[in-house]
């Protein structure tokens, strides 16, 4: 069988290798694995793969540097980078590299099999990209991983993007995430609130105006679409644009031309368009408040970002990050979190998202008076959730804490032991509330009271063992 029926896998990670080898065989793929950079350019004298699996990161080698050197030898094989890098920087640079598939470490076996079929029958393709930067999107949660993935392969293209999610889920860091990745990215990137802006005057924000056009109007001002021309357009809160906005913006869209208002000079809209909302536009068309044709217009590409409820294990992360911007920002000294605290964190809802960990974020950075900060800081009001109830918090902490421990001392049955001192304590504190008095703490605690007597029973008889 000549290599170009098999799959190479290059990656350093010998368990890996072995494991994403039994799963490609097992979905009946003949595969070559590689240790090394040099083993793979050692091959490539001789022979060029089906596909490749190649980590990001191989040894000292700059795992990306083999898509060159396939190129360099006209072997078109697709790439599929695999990699524990999971920002926008290092997905974009993948797929500006030449690679059709980037799978972020840990993934799923299947989802790597599933990548490679779709790899070899085609329905891949590779989406140029511009140069890398640094990003303030942060996030290692798979759905996080989903929405670097879609910057990824989009941001390279001029295909208008409608980035939906719930507000303060970061939709404008998005829309400058797919700027900063794609050729335009050396012209301009200008945002509007078109839910700021009153009706009468948008018209005039989007597409300008000349002199005279209407009262108070003594020059000519040149519109959002002018000011973004060679760039890109944001608009924000799409779904709040009046109707007859609506219509003006589809026909722009259609035709790639304007007028500025009161103007005769005919304009190019030459802007990439990105827009975003909150609402529900497919429940909007279908009641008549938004356009059918524009949405089909603006939804070519449609990145849906996650509520912050939907991602917690990015909540230290997002929360490390942005206490260490609000001390630059405002000049105070640098400050951390407890282990404890961070955890507490995780506990907490945040119905704002990812703007009201920056909110408290800021807040901690001036308030706390010591360096580290406890979660005794994270003061009720901080966010609702967890942090509502300190008391509530303080036990699941501490209950957190004892686990930890008996597990790191090998201790086993913690399910059983747990139960047994929350029962002893629950029912204890009950009936001494009561005075005594069983049925009333039953139906307090909301059991039967035989409940509490045998649960109290079976604790006394296993003390006297």
């Amino acid at each position: 069988m000549a290599d170009s029926d098999i799959v190479w896998i290059a990656e350093d990670d010998r368990s890996l290798r072995r494991v994403l080898g039994e799963a490609l065989r097992d979905a009946h793929y003949t595969v070559r694995a590689f240790a090394s950079a040099d083993e793979v350019l050692a091959a490539l004298q001789q022979s060029c793969p089906a596909a490749l699996f190649c980590d990001r990161r191989l040894g000292q080698t700059d795992g990306l540097n083999l898509i060159t050197a396939l190129r360099e030898r006209d072997c078109l094989a697709p790439v599929l980078v695999i990699s524990a890098f999971t920002d926008v920087a290092a997905t974009a640079a993948a797929y500006r590299a030449g690679a059709v598939e980037y799978l972020a470490k840990p993934f799923d076996l299947d989802q790597a099999v599933e990548a490679l079929r779709r790899v070899l029958l085609g329905r891949a393709t590779e989406v140029p990209a511009a140069e890398p930067a640094r990003h303030p999107l942060l996030g290692e949660s798979p759905a996080m991983r989903e929405v670097f993935r879609l910057i990824g392969r989009v941001a390279g293209s001029d295909l208008n993007v409608l980035i939906v999610g719930a507000t303060g889920t970061g939709k404008e860091l998005v829309a400058r995430a797919l700027h900063q990745e794609s050729p335009r990215n050396a012209q301009p990137f200008v945002a509007l609130n078109t839910a700021a802006i009153p009706a009468e005057l948008l018209e005039s924000e989007l597409f300008g105006h000349e002199a005279g056009a209407f009262t108070g109007a003594q020059r000519r001002v040149p519109g959002r679409f002018e000011q973004a021309a060679g760039g890109t357009l944001f608009l924000d809160e799409i779904g709040d644009m009046p109707a007859a906005l609506q219509t003006r913006l589809l026909r722009v869209l259609a035709g790639g031309e304007y007028y500025r208002v009161g103007g005769r000079e005919l304009l190019r809209a030459d802007v990439r368009l990105i827009t975003a909302t909150h609402q529900d536009l497919d429940a909007q068309v279908a009641s008549g408040g938004f356009r059918a044709d524009l949405l089909h217009r603006l939804d070519v590409v449609r990145i849906a970002l996650p509520s912050l409820s939907m991602r917690r294990e990015d909540i230290p992360l997002l929360a490390i990050h942005f206490l260490a911007v609000a001390a630059q920002t405002l000049k105070l000294p640098a400050k951390r979190f407890s282990g404890a605290t961070l955890r507490r964190l995780e506990t907490m809802d945040f119905p704002g998202n990812v703007r009201q960990i920056e909110n408290l974020c800021q807040r901690l950075a001036v308030m706390t008076p010591g360096v580290v900060i406890q979660p005794s800081d994270l003061q009720p009001g901080s966010a609702p959730g967890a942090a509502d109830n300190p008391e509530q918090a303080a036990w699941l902490e501490s209950l957190r804490t004892w686990t930890e421990q008996a597990l790191a001392n090998g201790q086993s049955d913690l399910y059983g032991i747990a139960r047994e001192h929350f029962d002893r304590v629950l029912f204890t504190a009950a009936l001494e509330t009561c005075n005594g008095h069983r049925q009333q703490a039953a139906e307090k605690l909301g059991v039967g009271r035989n409940t509490i007597t045998r649960k109290l029973g079976s604790s006394r008889r296993r003390k006297t063992r």
